[in-house]
């Protein structure tokens, strides 16, 4: 009997048309938080709506050593809730026919996930689901080329990721790696600490800045809107914002409010405020 099941969705690239005038903006969030799937998928559909250019979906896993107190608590929410691999990639998979405008890159720890998976079948699964990307987050240097080559082999970008501070050919190599977008890390220490240095960053994307490099997305301490239009004007593609949204988040569960309406009014609020025209979002090119 011939095999009817449709064909994953092909991946799309990341933040086309985005630059230092108008910078896309990538959130984060570990899948299953807030839950039940059926919040966190209504949640992804509205960050959709809203014209998100990229949500980093991690798989969650327990004491992250790059995270901060606010991510690894909502780590610890998802895992408590069962949240596995299984479970993150069915949320992706119902809500990927859906989406319009968000890129979708799956964040997966080595140790806890990819790993005891194989990242053969690992890899597989994840295109399977409609991820656009993959980013193996932890993987020990001899694990790398066979990651690579998993993804390459079941058709999935990846995401390569190093340190503004990184000797210049570290920060060669991830460039070249990455076939989705490159996360450059604006510094040393965990998620949600210190504001990015602008004079820190500006000499190294403009080394990165040259045709056949995939974008650059900056990301760890970008909080606001402004972050974003900074980021921006130092010449990254993209920000990304994941501790500030998720903070949001967690404060709106403990105070007994939606935690939906807390992120969706959050990012309106950093899309309307970081578009180019402030008074007419739509000039972005973002849904909002």
């Amino acid at each position: 009997m011939a095999d009817t099941r449709a064909a994953p969705p092909a991946p799309r690239p990341f933040f086309p048309g985005r630059g230092p005038g108008d910078p896309g903006l990538a959130v984060f969030l570990n899948a299953g938080d807030p839950g039940p799937p059926e919040r966190f998928e209504e949640l992804l559909l509205r960050l959709d709506g809203l014209g998100v250019d990229c949500l980093e979906l991690a798989v969650p896993f327990p004491d992250s050593v790059t995270d901060g107190p606010v991510i690894r608590r909502s780590a610890r929410r998802a895992l408590d809730r069962g949240t596995d691999l299984a479970a993150a990639l069915g949320m992706l998979a119902r809500v990927r026919p859906w989406l319009r405008h968000t890129r979708v890159a799956l964040l997966a720890d080595w140790r806890h996930t990819v790993r005891p998976a194989g990242p053969e079948p690992f890899m597989r699964q994840v295109r399977e689901a409609g991820a656009d990307a993959v980013l193996v987050h932890g993987a020990p240097p001899l694990a790398r080329p066979r990651c690579a080559e998993a993804a390459r082999e079941a058709g999935l970008p990846t995401v390569a990721t190093c340190y503004a501070s990184s000797p210049p050919a570290v920060r060669e190599e991830a460039a070249r790696s990455a076939s989705a977008y490159l996360y450059l890390v604006a510094h040393y220490g965990r998620s949600g600490s210190a504001a990015p240095d602008p004079e820190a960053l500006r000499p190294v994307l403009a080394g990165l800045a040259r045709p056949g490099v995939a974008p650059v997305a900056v990301g760890f301490g970008v909080r606001t809107a402004a972050d974003v239009r900074a980021m921006g004007r130092l010449g990254a593609d993209a920000a990304i914002v994941g501790t500030a949204l998720v903070g949001r988040l967690e404060e709106a569960l403990l105070a007994g409010r939606d935690p939906v309406a807390a992120a969706e009014h959050f990012v309106r609020d950093l899309l309307r405020s970081a578009a180019p025209d402030a008074a007419s979002p739509s000039t972005n090119g973002r849904n909002a």
